[in-house]
């Protein structure tokens, strides 16, 4: 077996929500990474990861984890405010990274810190999963090859539950200046799934709306204001000339879930799930080639690189993430999604805003 990636996790808090239902799981059970050291904000709960998942070394500081000569590579599962700082550190200690999208609060920061990696030849990675999935990868296969023909137009929407209420730990998000909301994470996710599948935008027109403008917090009981957006509709052309439609959206009740929709001259193709989330696991496909009823179509085996993960589980993208970063280092090629690409979907977050605020088309 080939040997393993160290890595080094910066936010491995084990109550956190995101890194501890996903990226330590999956990392527990890898063949390409390992978990070497953790890093959390206090000592405590940096010692309490330790335990828990084994790995050899604990850091408070994030600025002395991305130093340790044990580490080959850093994983960055902190908050997307603290995206840009993390980040930056571990290239500037030469560490390959992966970081969670978004990538920066901004297109600015995305910019210095694409720049940034190139100028210390690295391997960087972003977590945009969905270009991993084993169904969004044969879905593309599919289209490249053929099976729906000319594409002629495209639609996804993403409808997520329970938009009026959280708790306090996770309101934080509902100031849009910190760049962690259904636009740039849920559309950003979403639109990237599309643009990989169907090819790049040439033109678009939308509207980002903020409709929810209080949460309610159910562990304090108090109520506070929001201005983060909740809505984004965009409609378009991509470059190959298909029309497109997207709305992504996180609404009171009864979330419809995640559905991409590929038509063209010779068949079409669906992706779609009860999914929680812009990451897709457990997300199907369905097609149909010159007739009208749409059938199963099971991806190939060959896709499945995490073998210990279980597709359903939002660990399995994961897994299949660092496989593909662990591959990427071994190898030297530049391979996507790189921050190259977290760079051209934060141009489309900004792209959709430019077009609501102006009420104007915008040509890409």
């Amino acid at each position: 077996m080939t040997e393993r990636i160290r890595l080094g996790l910066i936010g491995a808090n084990v109550q956190s929500n995101w890194g501890s239902r996903t990226h330590l799981p999956a990392l527990a059970k890898s063949e390409d990474v390992e978990l070497t050291a953790v890093c959390t904000t206090r000592p405590e709960t940096a010692e309490e990861a330790r335990r828990m998942y084994g790995a050899k070394l604990a850091f408070h500081d994030y600025r002395a984890m991305v130093a340790s000569p044990e580490v080959d590579a850093v994983a960055v599962v902190v908050r997307a405010p603290l995206h840009y700082e993390t980040t930056r550190a571990a290239l500037e200690a030469g560490k390959h990274v992966y970081t969670e999208w978004p990538l920066g609060r901004t297109t600015a920061e995305a910019q210095e810190l694409t720049a940034l990696a190139h100028a210390a030849g690295v391997c960087h990675t972003i977590g945009l999963q969905a270009r991993v999935n084993p169904v969004i990868v044969h879905m593309k296969a599919l289209v490249d090859s053929g099976y729906v023909g000319e594409v002629t137009a495209c639609h996804v929407s993403l409808m997520r539950a329970g938009v009026l209420t959280r708790t306090s730990s996770r309101t934080w998000q509902r100031d849009a200046t910190l760049g962690a909301n259904t636009h740039t994470i849920a559309w950003g996710h979403s639109i990237d799934a599309l643009r990989f599948v169907a090819g790049d935008f040439r033109r678009l027109s939308g509207i980002v709306a903020t409709q929810i403008r209080e949460w309610f917090e159910t562990d304090t009981r108090r109520t506070v204001p929001v201005t983060s957006p909740d809505h984004v509709l965009a409609s378009g052309q991509l470059v190959n000339g298909a029309v497109v439609s997207a709305h992504i959206a996180a609404i009171p009740w009864a979330g419809s879930g995640y559905r991409m929709e590929i038509y063209g001259r010779e068949g079409t193709l669906v992706a779609h799930g009860d999914v929680w989330g812009p990451q897709l696991a457990g997300v199907q496909l369905l097609g149909a080639h010159g007739g009208n009823t749409l059938a199963p179509i099971t991806p190939p085996d060959a896709l499945f690189h995490f073998r210990a993960g279980d597709p359903r589980e939002d660990a399995f993208n994961i897994g299949q993430m660092y496989h593909a970063f662990a591959q990427a280092i071994r190898s030297g090629e530049r391979r996507q999604p790189s921050f190259d690409t977290a760079l051209e979907v934060h141009r489309l977050v900004d792209a959709v805003a430019q077009a609501s605020q102006t009420g104007r088309e915008v040509v890409l």
